[in-house]
């Protein structure tokens, strides 16, 4: 399973970016798809994630200013960012639990990362 995101770049305070995130190879489902971030200097951090049931998450700072969705059928998770602010510039990096074929457990993958720089 591999993950590929995209849609980070430079933004200015205010600004918008839609992330997207898609995941390839052999799946069989995806219970679970994420967004987390890592500014520099700090730990990496969850930042919204989404369920096979439709419910949400989202990290006390970014609530009412991203919204996370997904495309089941392509595989792919979003993540739009409204109201960017100076210190949500970050690396995002998506991540998935999985289910691949011959194998009853989940597995966690990462994708590459994707940097957003909002400036001021």
């Amino acid at each position: 399973v591999q993950l590929q995101a995209s849609g980070g770049g430079l933004v200015q305070a205010g600004g918008s970016l839609r992330l997207s995130c898609v995941a390839s190879g052999s799946i069989l489902s995806i219970n679970r798809k994420g967004w987390y971030r890592q500014a520099p200097g700090k730990q990496r951090e969850l930042v919204a994630s989404i369920i096979s049931g439709g419910s949400t998450y989202y990290e006390d700072s970014v609530k009412g200013r991203f919204t996370i969705s997904r495309d089941n059928a392509k595989n792919t998770v979003y993540l739009q960012m409204n109201s960017l602010k100076p210190e949500d510039t970050a690396v995002y990096y998506c991540r998935v639990w999985a289910i691949v074929p011959r194998s009853p457990q989940e597995y966690q993958y990462w994708g590459q990362g994707t940097l957003v720089t909002v400036s001021s």
